[in-house]
């Protein structure tokens, strides 16, 4: 079986990015599993409270995923604590994935050059492949 792991980022909404999901699973005959992160890069500076960080990622799974299941394609979702990177590659060795797909950083580009992008550190990390899909806007 084919698994794409698909890493929705908490808090945003990502359309595009199921839409890409969906095209390449359909196109591989492939299952998707999504995740989402509730971490921080610097968990100790947030203000933000866990649980509103946890409902945002259970979100963002939920809504990828929805639109996933919509378009007909096999779809489980799961939102975890934790830093993003380290999450999204052990999620995508539990799941066997052949690729992680994961969408174009949104960051500014001040946020982009002190802290890096998740994108990039997945990249630059992974013994998978991984597929990084620009929003419509940037494309």
């Amino acid at each position: 079986m084919k698994r794409i792991v698909v890493a929705a980022k908490a808090g945003a909404d990502q359309p595009w990015l199921a839409d890409a999901a969906v095209d390449l699973a359909q196109e591989l005959s492939a299952d998707v599993a999504v995740v989402s992160l509730d971490g921080l890069e610097l968990a100790a500076l947030s203000t933000v409270p866990r649980e509103t960080l946890a409902a945002s990622a259970a979100e963002a799974a939920s809504r990828l995923a929805d639109r996933i299941a919509g378009a007909g394609v096999t779809v489980c979702a799961e939102h975890r604590a934790g830093p993003v990177v380290p999450g999204v590659l052990v999620f995508a060795e539990e799941q066997d994935a052949d690729v992680i797909v994961v969408g174009a950083t949104t960051r500014g580009r001040v946020a982009r050059r002190m802290f890096g992008t998740v994108t990039a550190r997945l990249v630059e990390r992974s013994r998978r492949p991984v597929l990084v899909i620009s929003p419509p806007s940037t494309a």
